[in-house]
């Protein structure tokens, strides 16, 4: 979805840049001290958006410490600003995007990823570009601690059923499944995105996947 131009843009991210970590690589192996207080488990979102589910995770979990990534200026600026709001000091964002995820972290240093929504890229011949094809795949399960999980949430069935043959293709344990997350007991523990908030008012499924490191 094209976002909308945001007068001095630049300025405004700037002026929040204390929650954003600058030259992210440098910190492969020792995230943990980037944040005021250490905590045992530290988690990943992949494609924030304008922050809502990060942020209200954060809020929820205070014993963990969080990052997000996220490489629209228009987009990432209210991610930051509701991190500013809420006070967080468990939450930190990337801006940019990133390509090859065991350049930034070492292996088993994250407890787990979030997939939320995550580009479908439709067409096949594009499906290398999918962040959970094989490839992607075996870079999170490095970088991710045995008995981390990744979560992905998506309304694409195509994108959801590729996703489970990948998994499934580099032995990950797939733990919890659903064709109709709001129709599951699964939706109980759920922090909606925007982007679905706006997909369940207008009577979209949501597919969900959990699945763990072995």
């Amino acid at each position: 979805m094209r976002q909308r131009r945001i007068k001095d843009l630049d300025r405004k991210i700037e002026a929040l840049s204390g929650y954003i970590v600058s030259h992210p690589a440098t910190h492969r192996g020792s995230w943990r001290e980037v944040f005021p207080r250490q905590k045992d488990q530290l988690y990943l979102e992949i494609g924030c958006g304008k922050g809502q589910f990060i942020n209200r995770l954060a809020e929820r979990e205070k014993d963990g410490n969080f990052l997000a990534v996220e490489g629209q200026g228009s987009v990432i600026l209210r991610a930051l600003q509701s991190c500013h709001d809420m006070g967080h000091e468990n939450l930190l964002f990337i801006y940019g995007y990133v390509k090859d995820i065991n350049d930034i972290f070492s292996p088993g240093e994250l407890d787990g990823i979030y997939l939320n929504f995550s580009d479908p890229w439709p067409k096949d011949k594009h499906r290398k570009r999918r962040l959970t094809y094989r490839t992607f795949l075996e870079g999170y399960k490095k970088v991710i601690r045995p008995g981390g999980c990744i979560r992905l949430k998506t309304d694409q069935e195509g994108l959801f059923d590729f996703t489970l043959e990948e998994m499934e293709s580099v032995g990950l344990d797939i733990t919890e499944v659903s064709r109709d997350l709001y129709g599951s007991a699964i939706v109980a523990d759920n922090i909606p995105t925007e982007y679905e908030e706006k997909f369940i008012r207008s009577g979209k499924k949501i597919f969900y996947i959990k699945a763990s490191i072995i």
